[in-house]
């Protein structure tokens, strides 16, 4: 019922386009960045903005190999956006599944791979393969039921709870408030797949990457009936 207050009905739009899509998807993303601060080399690489200030301060100081290292997951992020871009809008894409179930399938691929990495592998083959399917994941799903929203990171989120917390506080106007506890929601499921990722790295390590696939296959799951349903629609 407060799921219902909160979003615009959800018969609307497709089930790629579901507010639990964008949440399973939000614990994921900080389920990334807590792993990858954890075990892989003590950095975030669900966006990109902290690898821009290192690259202008590695100018700044004529670090200049230094500089061209942070060229790499730069590039990898630019390389999902691409693709990600290219599969969504590309007329040949044949598939009877959408890209967004096609997705998923890749994400799940590569976080099976980097759980067989040993811990002495060099951190950046698991940043820069994060790195990837966030911009991917990032660039494909864009909002939640009419609700545009981030799955990677919690900035926007964070900006929009405090525009819609002032929006309310002035007009009292219910639709302010759906939205800002709509941003509120993403932001508390982010947490927990920190607080989830940071638990389990300690038993696991480099391989508590796996514990992502339940939620995903999940996903995976409700996306590719959706999208056989669909299919079958006359």
């Amino acid at each position: 019922m407060l799921r219902s207050k909160i979003y615009d009905d959800p018969a609307e739009y497709a089930e790629r386009q579901r507010w639990w899509v964008y949440a399973i998807l939000m614990g994921v993303g900080g389920f990334y960045g807590a792993y990858t601060y954890t075990v892989r080399g003590g950095v975030f690489c669900n966006a990109q903005t902290a690898n821009f200030v290192l690259f202008a301060m590695a100018l700044g100081q004529a670090q200049w190999w230094k500089a061209v290292y942070f060229l790499i997951p730069m590039s990898a992020y630019f390389l999902g956006a691409v693709l990600s871009e290219w599969a969504m809008t590309s007329k040949r894409w044949k598939s009877p599944v959408h890209w967004e179930t096609a997705l998923i399938v890749v994400e799940m691929c590569v976080v099976l791979a980097l759980g067989f990495l040993p811990e002495s592998a060099p951190y950046q083959i698991c940043q820069v393969a994060i790195n990837f399917i966030c911009s991917m994941q990032y660039n494909t799903f864009r909002a939640a039921q009419g609700i545009p929203m981030a799955t990677t990171f919690c900035t926007n989120h964070l900006r929009q709870t405090g525009v819609f917390f002032c929006q309310a506080l002035r007009s009292h106007e219910r639709r302010h408030i759906k939205r800002m506890l709509a941003h509120v929601e993403m932001l508390a499921v982010f947490v927990l797949g920190g607080v989830v990722a940071s638990v389990l790295c300690g038993y696991f390590q480099g391989r508590a990457i796996w514990a992502a696939l339940i939620p995903l296959a999940a996903l995976l799951g409700d996306l590719l009936l959706a999208d056989l349903k669909e299919k079958d629609t006359p």
